[in-house]
């Protein structure tokens, strides 16, 4: 086979493969390309999370950690609730929710993994400094599971990496003679800046966007977010790296899309519990 048919078939099959692949996130409608089935993820995010219990400590602080629970609860029944009331497939269907409490003061962190394993880190509680406070970082991280990022991030990296071993292949092998010559992956870090860190930083607003809903929703105080994000930037003294390099938006952007929001998420995303 030549290298044009080649080309061609590769081509289509990728196509192919895209179009059969996509899918659009809860709310926001916009469109997602999945190829990683979403159950493989969950499961090994469940034994990368029990990992991470052994591994870390865990704080003993218990009345913390039923707060911590108590939020997550009021989230998960309020976002089951929203999509059954709109008739709408829950995408938390077949989630098994679990929350933990790493004892990290210098941490400044929290996550939810595929699936909704989620952790918090003693650092950031001074951030959150309340329960409004942690249920919107706790709504952002859960946002991230709710709108499957990690599927989608897999994905894209799936097509990354297999277009850019295609590149390699038909430029006789200049971008590898690049990366040798300059000792550094000079297409992986192209598409880090130009596709990767660009799209992160789409799907980190996105969160932003669901999680100011789904705390809307649960009943918490979502003006409460903005302040957030002013105590962060404070607490990080001018030290993140500039947006362009950065997978997060800035605090700064952050605050002003945040403030842009507020008034629609209360309006159209009251409590519904």
């Amino acid at each position: 086979m030549n290298r044009r048919k080649f080309i061609h078939y590769i081509g289509c099959g990728c196509l192919s493969l895209g179009l059969n692949s996509c899918s659009s996130t809860p709310i926001t409608q916009r469109k997602q390309l999945k190829l990683i089935p979403e159950h493989k993820l969950n499961a090994q995010a469940a034994q990368i999370y029990e990992k991470i219990k052994k591994k870390e400590k865990l704080s003993d602080d218990k009345k913390k950690l039923n707060e911590i629970k108590n939020i997550g609860k009021k989230i998960e029944d309020s976002i089951s609730k929203y999509f059954d009331d709109q008739n709408i497939p829950d995408p938390t269907l077949g989630f098994d929710w679990e929350y933990i409490l790493i004892e990290k003061d210098k941490v400044k962190n929290a996550w939810c993994m595929p699936g909704g394993k989620i952790a918090i880190y003693t650092g950031i509680l001074p951030i959150t400094k309340n329960t409004n406070g942690l249920a919107a970082v706790m709504g952002h991280e859960i946002a991230h599971a709710v709108a499957k990022h990690s599927v989608e991030r897999a994905s894209r990296g799936v097509l990354l990496k297999t277009g850019t071993s295609l590149i390699d292949i038909f430029s006789g092998g200049k971008l590898s003679q690049v990366n040798r010559a300059t000792g550094m992956n000079t297409v992986g870090l192209l598409s880090q800046i130009g596709i990767m860190n660009p799209f992160n930083r789409r799907q980190e607003s996105e969160a932003d966007y669901l999680g100011m809903i789904f705390s809307s929703l649960s009943g918490f105080d979502i003006r409460e977010t903005v302040k957030i994000w002013e105590r962060m930037k404070l607490a990080n003294k001018g030290k993140e790296p500039s947006e362009f390099m950065s997978t997060h938006p800035s605090s700064s952007n952050r605050i002003k899309q945040i403030n842009d929001w507020m008034s629609e998420v209360i309006i159209n995303y009251p409590p519904n519990a």
